[in-house]
């Protein structure tokens, strides 16, 4: 059939008229011929559809049932265990929350973060929560946080231990928890782990609070180690991309060492 004649037929059925000429009357054979052949087609690609399913009903039924068992446990995991799980971790942790603002504000910080990652009062600490809550995400704050508290205490293995436990992409979060890894590593004298870890984390996520910190330490580091050319290529980084921080403001020292070790 040309071009032509489909034109033609789909005329008559946007008008309602009938063929009036031989040309037309042929056409719309031709039309209805194909138009039956492809119903035929329809109807043989159903029948035999519907035999496989009248054969495999019995397999549909069990594949179709254990979708609906898998979906339904989900959504009843996620609302009668999961949710409930999340409310109790969050109730815990906003006492140890105090404890650990009370320990970076405040005098008595070691007995303060002790508290935070022990608990008190019948509350659970950091370390019960993100042990007995592992997959909530107050669990997964508590790693952090108690992360955080092992590093101001000077416990550094425990602290690369729950910062390493932590994920996160938020902005900030995210990077600190690889600079903390850092910091800890530098104390533990593990300087290719720190410049790794500082490397890590100014990349992660771009922001001018971060990045230009991270950026400045794996430059530190980096010289230290005689990775001079990274070194001055984070230097100048900072220069180039964030003027405007604090490690910008000594940034051209450092370019100068970077360079004069490379010279």
């Amino acid at each position: 059939m040309n071009l032509n004649n489909k034109t033609t037929m789909a005329t008559y059925k946007k008008r309602g008229g009938k063929p009036s000429t031989k040309t037309e009357k042929e056409t719309s054979i031709e039309d209805g011929s194909t138009t039956a052949e492809v119903f035929n087609t329809l109807d043989e690609s159903a029948s035999r559809t519907e035999e496989w399913v009248i054969k495999n009903q019995k397999y549909i039924f069990i594949i179709v049932g254990l979708a609906a068992v898998l979906v339904l446990g989900f959504l009843g995991f996620d609302k009668f265990i999961q949710e409930p799980k999340e409310s109790v971790a969050t109730n815990d942790m906003f006492q140890s929350q105090q404890y650990f603002d009370q320990a970076v504000n405040g005098a008595s910080k070691d007995s303060l973060f002790t508290l935070a990652l022990n608990g008190a009062d019948g509350k659970y600490g950091f370390l019960d929560i993100a042990e007995v809550y592992s997959g909530t995400k107050a669990g997964n704050l508590s790693n952090y946080y108690a992360g955080m508290a092992y590093l101001n205490m000077k416990d550094y293995t425990n602290a690369v231990t729950y910062l390493n436990a932590f994920s996160s992409e938020d902005d900030v979060l995210g990077p600190i928890a690889k600079g903390g890894i850092g910091d800890a590593f530098v104390q533990l004298e593990q300087l290719e782990d720190a410049y790794d870890y500082y490397v890590q984390a100014a990349q992660l996520k771009s922001n001018d609070y971060t990045t230009p910190m991270y950026l400045y330490k794996a430059g530190v580091i980096g010289l230290k180690l005689g990775n001079n050319s990274k070194a001055l290529g984070f230097f100048n980084q900072i220069k180039s991309d964030f003027p405007d921080s604090t490690e910008a403001k000594d940034i051209d020292v450092f370019i100068g060492k970077a360079e004069a070790t490379i010279n």
